[in-house]
């Protein structure tokens, strides 16, 4: 009788041991969220998958439907540049056979993404030990695994779903193969890497900076294509003027052209090659002011517009989060006090507006700067030329958000008021007491 007893109770433990194999090629149903920042043009795709459990479990192989989906978090890369991948199985190709629940945090995914089109190769990724419980029978979530990669060549680069592993650490260690049945799988994400340029050299000088309509000044340009047929124009503000004219580089790129100025709108002198302007091959604006002459028996009235700061003043230096309670956790919801951003500058910088916290330390230890989140909002006042657009919704973090901010323009400027909704999401069973953080806004 004890022979038999310590035989069941080793075959049980044996089996228990198994569990977590048992489980690894499993269906779920919950998709995990894109990375911040990651192209929205990826897509779900499903392929054909062989899983093969560890001889130990005692289980065939499973083929199944996997899905799965790819994203970057540079759809547009230069080459030369890293680009991160994220592979998110969000639907194994089978459930948990056993009627025991597996533990959380014993499944450790790494994986495989088949690079194609103007740059092939693979791109190994990895993800955490975490999982939540899988009851008897249930299904299993899904996971993301991360990795990086540098684009190496200009061009469209295709990203397909790889074989993948399951590795487990319950009792023992090991793992479970998932291959693609019918390689490559389909296509989930694109990016276009941009080859790289050069940095413009191009330069211009003139001999002055102003004069009466008519007068023509000397440009001196450096650093163009030799022997390139070069337009020298001028400039009011963003468009060109009348006043133009055309010139061939010498050997090693430098010209000398005497532009005629009649438009009293001229601002500026610009010089480029090609048909129209690009920033990438020309130069300029350098500033230039047409000098008109005051009529017979006139006077010139002159005025001065001052230019003043970029500030910013808050409502209050405090705010109250509701309370949670404890066992149940949740968020811990509040306002920002409101901060009022004035930009008398009257130049043509907008203004960024960011901020960051430290962790929320109380009586049972601390809670992660990463576990608040703000809902920013931004009023410019009527008037104002410039347009203030909010931050988007998300963890602040000890890295860092944006709150708020304006574009660069021609004119910008002007009064706003900045407010957020606050969110701190404070973990189950977290010791009563208070828990406090410092939010540092940096306006710039």
């Amino acid at each position: 009788m004890a022979f038999t007893r310590s035989r069941a109770v080793t075959r049980r433990r044996r089996w228990t041991a198994v569990l977590g194999v048992t489980a690894l090629a499993v269906a779920g149903t919950g998709a995990l969220a894109a990375p911040a920042g990651a192209t929205t043009t990826s897509q779900t795709v499903d392929f054909q998958t062989r899983c093969v459990p560890p001889p130990i479990a005692g289980i065939p192989p499973i083929e199944g439907t996997t899905t799965a989906r790819i994203t970057v978090d540079k759809p547009s890369p230069k080459v030369g540049e890293t680009v991160t991948v994220t592979y998110t199985v969000t639907k194994p190709a089978a459930s948990n056979p056993v009627d025991l629940a597996l533990p959380a945090d014993i499944m450790t995914p790494s994986g495989k993404v088949v690079l194609g089109g103007a740059q092939t190769g693979t791109v190994t990724v990895t993800g955490p030990k975490k999982n939540p419980p899988v009851p008897g029978k249930g299904s299993f979530p899904a996971f993301s695994m991360t990795g990086t990669f540098t684009a190496t060549e200009a061009g469209s680069i295709t990203l397909s779903p790889g074989d993948y592993n399951i590795h487990t650490s319950y009792l023992m260690e090991l793992d479970t193969p998932c291959t693609v049945l019918d390689p490559p799988a389909p296509v989930s994400e694109t990016v276009v890497a941009s080859p790289v340029t050069s940095p413009n050299l191009r330069a211009l000088q003139l001999d002055n900076a102003s004069g009466d309509p008519g007068v023509r000044v000397t440009v001196t340009g450096s650093k163009f294509t030799p022997l390139t047929e070069v337009t020298v124009a001028g400039r009011a503000g963003a468009a060109e003027t009348a006043d133009r004219m055309t010139v061939t580089t010498d050997g090693e790129g430098g010209f000398a052209a005497r532009l005629k100025v009649n438009d009293p709108a001229t601002t500026g002198i610009v010089a480029y090659e090609g048909s129209a302007w690009d920033p990438e091959k020309g130069a300029g604006p350098v500033a230039y002011k047409v000098i008109v002459p005051a009529p017979p028996n006139s006077q010139t009235i002159t005025a001065a517009v001052n230019a003043g700061e970029l500030s910013m003043t808050q409502a209050g230096d405090a705010v109250q989060l509701s309370s949670v309670d404890f066992g149940a956790g949740g968020a811990a919801t509040g306002a920002l006090q409101t901060v009022t951003v004035k930009d008398f500058r009257g130049g043509p910088a907008g203004w960024s507006l960011t901020g960051k916290v430290t962790d929320f330390t109380g009586p049972g230890g601390a809670i992660g700067g990463d576990k608040l989140s703000w809902t920013p909002a931004c009023t410019a006042k009527a008037g104002s030329p410039s347009a203030c657009a909010a931050g988007s919704a998300g963890p602040v973090g000890s890295g860092g958000a944006t709150l708020a901010s304006t574009p660069n323009g021609t004119l910008t400027g002007g009064e706003f008021t900045v407010d957020a909704q606050l969110s701190l999401d404070v973990p189950a069973f977290t010791a009563p007491g208070s828990y406090a953080g410092v939010l540092t806004l940096t306006l710039s």
